[in-house]
């Protein structure tokens, strides 16, 4: 990898984060037009069209796309957000915004979900323009708004409003890229599915009252405290998919450990005996999971609540739905209560897989070997969602890619997503930049 590339891929990485588009989950935020501006003014000179796109004010998505040469030719597209998640400043060491070089590290809010991908993507991409790349397919390059939030601002919005323009046979996103396995046998995550995402807004109602006399009072706030102790303490029964087992394998766990994960009665024993961060991926990798984040109460001190709004993010395992959803959240709560809370649908993604019997997949795997001659790749699960759902809709093979240093350990990388002190190496960088080219020339070539 050219040093001269890497070096765009940091520079167009810091400038994306000092950006500041946060998205904060309301149509106001994000103000993804920011980062739209910023690759178009990149991408201007290197012969290459692009359209922007504005789903509501401020919530830009960019597509650029290089023609191919042959309309049978398969197309692929390098998706990535262009968004990222709000910070608390006074859990970073480096100012969040800041995207500073520290280190041989990129800081800053989206240095691995995802401006690091989708600054690398824009790099190669332009690249590949600018050299006067015919490809065979379409390459589409996707730079979207509003992942951090379910989309609708920008990847489900345009899938609505402009198919044509973002529908590809292959898609390439977050998140994989890891290394695992071992020594004599390592490997390269791929993500090639993602669990389900059921947002649920629950409404616990009571009667107000003076806050003076709270004996037998009927307390939104007390009813709803009853709802998230019991959603915590809610365990549905494990679900294993068609990956799972081989995860399993590819994990650094004894013999008898590996076995207990692929017991569905003896997972949950085995969780309560690792790490807290092994066992939460673990128990999410299996397990229709519950989180209560958001909850509101419009009152004041002294006046008994008649109302609490909460949100609870669900992920569902594969072959899960709406109604069994709202099956587990009447188990979970039981009879009683259930019935005095309403209910509202805010998302409802199914788990989506894509198969690896295909040319991209071959592809990657060309790709990765080409720094890592060893590797083969791990086809596997995210307990998360990305934009990959709602292109798997479209009927493309979308996976979550990328290709990042030996050095950087999966359990830092996932106190990085939404975390404190996010930051990337420069050396993934220049591995992801390369990845990218190679795919598009190994299958477009």
């Amino acid at each position: 990898m050219s040093g001269h590339l890497t070096g765009q891929t940091v520079e167009l990485l810091q400038a994306m984060i000092r950006n500041q588009c946060v998205n904060e989950g309301t149509m106001e935020s994000g103000e993804e037009f920011r980062n739209a501006q910023l690759l178009a003014g990149y991408l201007d000179g290197a012969g290459v069209d692009y359209q922007m796109f504005e789903a509501a004010p401020g919530r830009t998505s960019l597509v650029a796309r290089i023609e191919g040469s042959d309309p049978t030719a398969p197309s692929l597209c390098l998706n990535g957000h262009t968004d990222v998640v709000p910070v608390n400043r006074a859990g970073w060491t480096h100012d969040p915004f800041g995207g500073e070089l520290i280190d041989g590290e990129v800081w800053g809010r989206g240095a691995v979900d995802m401006l690091n991908l989708t600054a690398s993507m824009a790099v190669a991409f332009r690249h590949l323009a600018a050299s006067r790349f015919r490809p065979t397919g379409d390459l589409v390059y996707f730079a979207v708004a509003d992942e951090e939030s379910g989309s609708a601002f920008g990847a489900r919005w345009m899938a609505v409003n402009h198919p044509e323009v973002i529908t590809t046979d292959f898609v390439l996103t977050e998140s994989g890229g890891l290394h695992g396995g071992t020594a004599a046998a390592p490997t390269v995550g791929i993500r090639v599915g993602e669990k389900g995402v059921a947002w649920r807004r629950l409404t616990v109602r009571g009667t107000p009252g003076h806050g003076s006399r709270p004996f037998k009072s009927d307390n939104a706030i007390v009813k709803a405290a009853a709802v998230v102790q019991r959603l915590a303490a809610y365990s549905p029964a494990p679900s294993f998919h068609d990956l799972w087992k081989e995860e399993v394998a590819q994990m650094r766990l004894t013999g008898e450990q590996k076995a207990h994960l692929l017991d569905a009665g003896a997972i949950d024993d085995i969780l309560e005996t690792l790490p807290a961060g092994q066992a939460g991926h673990i128990h999410a990798c299996t397990h229709t999971t519950f989180s209560t984040n958001v909850l509101n109460s419009q009152t004041k001190t002294n006046i008994i609540p008649d109302k609490v709004v909460m949100d609870i993010d669900i992920r569902t395992v594969p072959g899960e739905g709406p109604e069994e959803v709202q099956a587990h959240l009447e188990a979970a709560l039981g009879p009683e209560l259930a019935a005095e809370i309403e209910v509202e649908a805010l998302m409802n993604d199914r788990a989506t897989i894509s198969g690896t019997d295909n040319a991209l997949f071959e592809s990657l795997q060309r790709a990765v070997n080409n720094p890592f001659p060893e590797a083969s790749l791990k086809a596997g699960l995210t307990v998360g969602f990305t934009d990959a759902r709602v292109h798997r809709d479209l009927g493309a093979i979308a996976y979550g890619a990328g290709l990042f240093s030996q050095s950087l350990s999966a359990a830092d990388y996932g106190t990085r997503f939404h975390g404190n002190d996010e930051r990337i190496d420069v050396e993934s960088l220049s591995l992801t930049t390369q990845l990218w080219l190679d795919v598009v020339q190994d299958l477009l070539g």
